[in-house]
């Protein structure tokens, strides 16, 4: 076959040629797309089910959550494995799927059983899909500092400024903030009082929880304008908790500030984020899209990060803290110096011991048609360059030269 095969090509030089000059071109358009990384992507097609029943026990978590969306995820399609845990008021369940299928499609095979298992849940309780992020979509890392500002304050400028602003870099799945205090307001309850005043701790959050809340009405008109009726409640500082009545005795209303104390402090956290050693900061983590393009989606959140930093308090910065491009970069320079040191290497012995630049040329040039060759190859089947892919490429220049000599 091999025989018939370069008879057939000595026949039809041009046919040849042209095939050589169509892949010659579709292996330069095809490294200009090609997805960039310094490690290949092994992780498992999955989904991530993220669910939250705060002040629950693990145990109780795994019976009233887990293990009904377990349960609920055996039946997706093309999923071969579901795995649940449960920890204090949160549940995680994993849906591997089988390799091969779309990261997308399963997301939203997931998605449909969710809807299913939501009705199995308790009361308030709703599961959240996580990010469509693969196990090595950690690409980029930054904190948020400032002398004067407190963790609090960093962390809520990073929630509400800093992390919409690289969201909308492309490529990126989901900008996660870590470190510092999350704002929220604390009512410290006085038992005695409340035992007193004859009210339970559920009638008190009921009330707090309902009084947050706006009130729409109809509009009415008067003098040709027309009006629009509301009812503004939505709670906007400490005040307002502590003006929220509870009940009303013999005319006098009892107000949440006669039975507790509101004050805004720092949410419950299970970790905290430094800085070389130096003291807590607050920021982000920028996990990028499954199947884009790692240097891409680095330099666009850089661009966006950049253009926010604008807008931030004066002494306010962003500081990179783990940057993957620069990886990237070296590894892929080094990679390239040493297709470039082989092929050169190879030529030269190629025209030393051939002793005849006309055949030493035909093997030569199999070189560069080879590996363009290669890349195309690798941009059709979904494959990005990395140390892996192009460390494969540098190891088979011996076997193409070879061939080619043979030939």
């Amino acid at each position: 076959m091999i025989a018939r095969l370069i008879g057939w090509s000595a026949r039809n030089l041009v046919l040849v040629l042209i095939g050589t000059v169509f892949a010659v071109a579709a292996g330069v358009m095809s490294l200009r797309t090609l997805p960039l990384d310094a490690i290949p992507d092994l992780s498992d097609v999955q989904a991530i089910v993220y669910t939250e029943y705060p002040g629950q026990a693990p145990q109780v978590v795994e019976d009233q959550v887990t293990y009904p969306l377990t349960t609920a995820m055996l039946t997706v399609p093309k999923a071969k494995v579901v795995r649940g845990f449960s920890f204090f008021g949160v549940s995680f369940v994993y849906v591997i799927f089988e390799d091969g299928t779309d990261p997308y499609w399963g997301r939203s095979r997931v998605l449909e059983y969710l809807n299913a298992a939501s009705s199995k849940l308790p009361a308030g309780v709703t599961p959240t899909l996580g990010p469509d992020a693969t196990g090595v979509g950690w690409v980029y890392q930054y904190v948020v500092v400032a002398k004067e500002r407190t963790l609090a304050e960093l962390r809520s400028l990073q929630d509400w400024v800093v992390r919409f602003g690289a969201s909308r870099a492309e490529g990126v799945a989901e900008v996660a903030s870590v470190g510092g205090f999350v704002k929220q307001y604390n009512v410290v309850v006085d038992p005695n009082r409340l035992r007193a005043q004859g009210i339970s701790l559920g009638k008190l959050r009921d009330a707090i929880r309902s009084s947050n809340a706006d009130v729409g009405g109809r509009t009415v008109e008067l003098s040709e304008f027309e009006f629009m009726v509301r009812g503004r409640g939505y709670i906007r500082s400490i005040a307002d908790i502590e003006n929220i009545v509870l009940k009303t005795s013999a005319g006098a209303p009892l107000r949440v500030r006669d039975v507790a104390r509101v004050e805004l402090g720092p949410d419950e956290r299970r970790g905290l984020t430094e800085m070389n050693g130096e003291g807590e900061v607050a920021g982000g983590i920028v996990l990028q899209r499954f199947g884009a393009n790692a240097l891409n989606v680095i330099k666009g959140a850089k661009a966006k990060l950049a253009e926010v930093a604008k807008s931030l308090p004066a002494g306010t910065e962003i500081l990179p803290v783990y940057d993957r491009s620069q990886l990237i970069d070296s590894a892929i320079e080094t990679l390239r110096g040493t297709l470039v040191e082989e092929s050169v290497v190879v030529s030269l012995v190629c025209i030393v011991f051939l002793l005849h630049v006309r055949s030493a040329l035909v093997a030569i040039l199999m070189l560069p048609v080879g590996i363009l060759m290669a890349i195309a190859g690798m941009r059709a089947l979904g494959l990005g360059a990395n140390i892996m892919s192009l460390g494969g490429i540098a190891i088979a220049v011996g076997a193409m030269i070879d061939a080619a000599i043979v030939m």
